[in-house]
């Protein structure tokens, strides 16, 4: 799925089309044949993305990551993985954990509390202050420091895992929901303003390049086309993509991880909850505001 064309994102209305087409009726049964063929599809959404330069992942340890990470290890690629966060956030732990074991090159940096705020204001004027709220600064300032991390490196080239929470039901509005697979198309198709926006915005500022694997539009076809109950098993959400990723042999304690939002893992979210009592506000958009007047 092509979400930016002749460098400009692609119009909202359009993209609600493209996942409209996509919709089928056609549900899949057997769950051998389904990770088989899954395991084959992901293969080739990264495999033709790869660029011929070397290039970065934006990685958190999570699933999502891990498996981009090892399918280009598999395919023997020239790539780095970048990962920020608070020195003793989950993101930067389990990064740390996950690249050792599967021996994946990795670059970090460890913020302090002190160093968010800077990077929350750069993060707020790339995103616009109309569009710069807490959520979408927040999983913003994670998205900027990586690519800032890599750009050290002269690369110019991300994969991002964005899309893998819709279509494999990640979320627990997924878990929640009366109907998991209904949830999933309406997740797609509210993606363009709740994630587009903000990392069209934040590529386009950085002069790079991002790919989405998981947004692609087979993988999005046949993927909403597996049960809801091997996408939810047993409380573990996303289970058929751990299970295809255990399948590919990566260990189940990194295929199994549970993994918070951007935002969390890293620990940046806590960052501006502390700043904004350092700063006398009870509410983190009422720090936000702060910045926002701050930088005018």
């Amino acid at each position: 799925m092509q979400i930016i064309k002749h460098n400009e994102l692609i119009p909202e209305k359009k993209w609600i089309q493209e996942i409209s087409y996509l919709k089928t009726k056609k549900i899949l049964s057997d769950k051998n044949e389904i990770l088989k063929k899954l395991k084959k599809i992901l293969i080739e959404s990264v495999k033709k993305r790869i660029p011929e330069k070397k290039f970065g992942i934006l990685f958190s340890g999570g699933i999502d990551s891990t498996l981009i990470a090892y399918i280009c290890k598999k395919l023997n690629k020239d790539f780095t993985c970048y990962s920020v966060g608070l020195s003793n956030s989950k993101d930067v732990i389990s990064a740390e954990k996950t690249a050792k074991k599967l021996d994946f090159d990795l670059k970090i940096k460890k913020y302090t509390i002190s160093e968010v705020e800077p990077l929350l204001k750069k993060t707020i004027n790339v995103l616009g202050k109309n569009y710069a709220n807490v959520v979408n600064v927040g999983v913003g300032s994670v998205i900027l420091a990586t690519i800032k991390l890599g750009n050290k490196d002269n690369i110019d080239y991300f994969f991002s895992g964005l899309g893998s929470e819709e279509i494999f039901a990640g979320y627990q509005r997924h878990e929640d929901a009366k109907n998991i697979t209904n949830e999933c198309w309406n997740g797609l198709k509210n993606m363009w303003k709740r994630d587009f926006l903000r990392d069209y915005r934040i590529a386009k500022y950085s002069k790079v390049q991002v790919a989405f694997p998981f947004l692609d539009k087979k993988l999005i076809k046949y993927s909403m086309q597996i049960p809801e109950k091997y996408k939810i098993t047993d409380n573990i959400k996303k289970y058929i993509l751990r299970r295809a990723a255990v399948n590919m042999q990566i260990p189940e304690e990194f295929a199994l991880r549970r993994k918070k939002a951007a935002q969390y893992g890293s620990g940046f979210d806590k960052a501006m909850h502390k700043l904004a009592r350092k700063n006398n506000f009870k509410y983190k958009s009422s720090y936000l505001k702060h910045l926002k007047k701050s930088i005018e």
